[in-house]
């Protein structure tokens, strides 16, 4: 067996894997689908559950952002009314939740 083969059967470590190579995991397990149409955490835990790995129920910033980037969108339609109405200060502080929850998205990429 040369060191070739021995380095292709040793398998680096999920979390340490590109997206791409995770899509390539993941198109081989049939229980998966859509890898093409998945971001890096959301292949990480599809394989780790395919897999039978128990994975650490700690952050998962993919879907906080996410989660954060719908609550900008909806502070903006009212900031957005407010300026319609000429509401100036209901005007500022949404301008100020708008700022605060773009810098948290930028803290958790």
């Amino acid at each position: 067996m040369g060191t070739k083969e021995a380095k292709e059967k040793k398998e680096k470590p999920l979390d340490r894997m590109t997206a791409k190579e995770l899509r390539a995991v993941a198109v081989e397990i049939a229980e998966i689908t859509g890898a093409h149409g998945m971001n890096k955490e959301e292949l990480l835990s599809a394989i780790k559950e395919a897999r039978g790995i128990v994975e650490d129920k700690t952050k998962k910033i993919g879907v906080l952002v996410r989660e954060i980037k719908k609550k900008i969108q909806e502070l903006k339609a009212r900031k957005l009314e407010a300026l319609e109405n000429k509401n100036l200060d209901k005007t500022r502080i949404l301008r100020r939740r708008i700022s605060r929850l773009k810098k948290k998205t930028r803290r958790a990429a």
